[in-house]
């Protein structure tokens, strides 16, 4: 069981931490030319992000949110063309200095709340600097991410929807996917980092069982709809797909036919899938497991560059941004569409990506701003880590 996908993920975390792989004289099967016009985005990407960086405290966009300033960084260390022999860029040592300056006494690293989604993105880029330094720094954070894990049968109830999950942590403590497939994704590839070393906690981990758990009520499926009661059902279209966290709010529910009983069920929708599927993987998720397979079976439906599937514009780049890691991660190099159609995704993706760039080397979503898309520093990051994802690809 699992044997493949833990080969894949050991791959992963190996391109994760070492951004440069072969270069492309050493690489005669991939396309060259396609290589080189990503190297050429991403450059124009790190140069603007560096135009950016706060000279004083070393932070991008809001200091608040130390997440900003660590998926500036990952995007930065995920530079194909980075020279690992090289010391780190002083830019990139300055903003690492900035997450480190930011740990709290409870092992995060965050600003004022949202503990969970910014330590997991500060764990990501202290891993993927690999400076033993941190090694401390790291362990401490994983700490805060495991005790984040939801458990409210220790408070009394039974069965809550929200158990194994993770949330923002504060007054959002419930959880959701989207919190939960960044702490899993933090604290497998840190885990591997420390592996071997003093700062291993082998005997302190989350409940990996219980998080697959809460993951798997986030896809549609008969199984979860009937999890969640008697007022939810589930259509055809979504099963295998991912919604937001178990449960229905406005703008994610759809009314099934009165032949359907006036039933409420949840609308898949594209980033969060693909958030789904490496939260899976994550967990290594034996790859002949039904969700994971109608997982993949929803994106492959779902396709599309044009919108993430089921919001519009909507978290465009963040889709691009999970779409391009998740495939990779899976070694997945062609999708099969409904109609029978092969797709390179990883040439459209990039081309699309590539087209969106701005003169100044940054991205911005410039047809909804909603989660922050129209942040140049967020929406840069998301573009330069998926290019980097499909660049190592090739």
């Amino acid at each position: 069981m699992k044997t493949r996908f833990l080969t894949l993920i050991a791959l992963s975390l190996s391109l994760f931490c070492h951004a440069q792989t072969d270069r492309i004289a050493a690489s005669p099967d991939g396309d060259v030319s396609l290589k080189l016009e990503i190297e050429r985005a991403i450059d124009k990407g790190v140069k603007y992000l560096k135009s950016q960086q706060d000279a004083e405290s070393g932070s991008w966009s809001e200091p608040k949110i130390p997440a900003f300033s660590a998926l500036a960084l990952s995007a930065m260390l995920g530079d194909p063309s980075r020279d690992l022999e090289a010391p780190l860029d002083p830019e990139i040592e300055k903003g690492l200095d900035f997450l480190l300056a930011n740990q709290k006494p409870d092992g995060g690293i965050y600003g004022k709340g949202l503990a969970t989604y910014n330590t997991s993105l500060a764990i990501m880029a202290l891993t993927q600097a690999g400076q033993k330094e941190h090694y401390p720094v790291i362990a401490k954070a994983r700490r805060l991410l495991i005790n984040q894990q939801q458990d409210f049968d220790r408070r009394g109830q039974v069965d809550n929807l929200f158990d194994g999950g993770v949330g923002y942590g504060g007054s959002y403590a419930h959880s959701d996917l989207s919190n939960t497939h960044m702490a899993l994704g933090a604290l497998y590839y840190s885990k591997q980092l420390l592996a071997d070393t003093e700062f291993a906690e082998n005997d302190f981990d989350l409940d990996w069982d219980a998080a697959i758990e809460f993951v798997s009520l986030c896809q549609n499926s008969d199984a979860s709809a009937e999890r969640m009661g008697e007022g939810f059902g589930v259509r055809e279209e979504d099963k295998g797909g991912f919604v937001y966290f178990p449960g229905s709010t406005k703008s994610d529910t759809i009314q099934l036919t009165e032949k359907e009983g006036e039933r409420v069920a949840l609308r898949s929708y594209g980033s969060i899938s693909y958030a789904g599927i490496l939260a899976f993987i994550y967990a290594e998720m034996d790859q002949d497991d039904p969700r994971l397979q109608t997982a993949l079976e929803w994106i492959q439906a779902n396709y599309t560059l044009e919108e993430n599937p089921g919001m519009d514009a909507q978290g465009l780049y963040y889709y691009y941004h999970t779409m391009s890691k998740a495939l990779s991660i899976a070694k997945i190099n062609k999708l099969e569409t409904a109609d029978g159609k092969s797709i390179d995704w990883r040439q459209q993706l990039a081309l699309k990506v590539m087209s969106t760039q701005s003169p100044d080397g940054s991205w911005t979503n410039a047809q909804s701003n909603r989660w922050l898309e129209d942040d140049p520093i967020l929406v840069t990051a998301y573009s330069m880590i998926a290019l980097g994802h499909i660049y190592r690809g090739l």
